[in-house]
């Protein structure tokens, strides 16, 4: 998906490989994150070959998808879906939304609320029903992105994580993919 104003040309799609300067792009952009509070789960940016090999070992797990948002063709966000293992019987039908981040430097523009879609799209095309997400409650803009598309808030962890001597509280989020509300009910 790809869209253009007079200023800036956004797009978002699943990457399968890096090209060019895509893991590097990737890279800046996950530190950017992490250093603004926003780094799905690392505290301070670790070592540049660290993160390589992360990102790089992300399109190696065949369950995992990872979607990139671009500004004007840098990568400047991304998020992954997350497809139960086969053997997961009893959650095949769910899949995890995680690892959503967009840099500081190129907020405003659309990228947060796209990337969920295109997440979310991948998932029904896998034949998920639900996506479920965890944030930390210090993510405000991400807390204001999923709840304006639909998710809905069904826990609370006061003990979600240990972020500069102290704890901080983490929301768990759930959408119904079918878009009817109604989940089916099991046993």
């Amino acid at each position: 998906m790809t869209v253009s104003d007079s200023r800036v040309e956004i797009s978002m799609d699943r990457l399968t490989g890096f090209h060019g300067p895509d893991l590097h792009d990737l890279c800046d952009a996950a530190e950017a994150a992490i250093l603004d509070g926003g780094g799905f789960g690392w505290l301070s940016p670790p070592p540049r070959q660290t993160m390589e090999t992360y990102w790089q070992g992300v399109l190696l797990v065949p369950e995992r998808e990872l979607f990139v948002g671009r500004l004007d063709n840098t990568i400047a966000g991304s998020a992954q879906l997350v497809r139960p293992p086969r053997n997961n019987e009893a959650q095949s039908l769910t899949g995890q939304l995680t690892t959503f981040f967009v840099a500081p430097w190129a907020r405003g523009h659309g990228l947060a609320p796209g990337l969920v879609r295109q997440v979310e799209d991948a998932a029904r095309r896998n034949g998920l029903r639900v996506l479920n997400l965890d944030i930390r409650a210090t993510q405000k803009r991400a807390i204001e992105v999923v709840e304006h598309l639909g998710y809905v808030r069904w826990g609370t962890h006061p003990h979600y994580a240990w972020v500069q001597d102290r704890w901080v509280t983490g929301y768990f989020y759930y959408k119904d993919l079918i878009g009817n509300g109604a989940l089916p009910q099991g046993d």
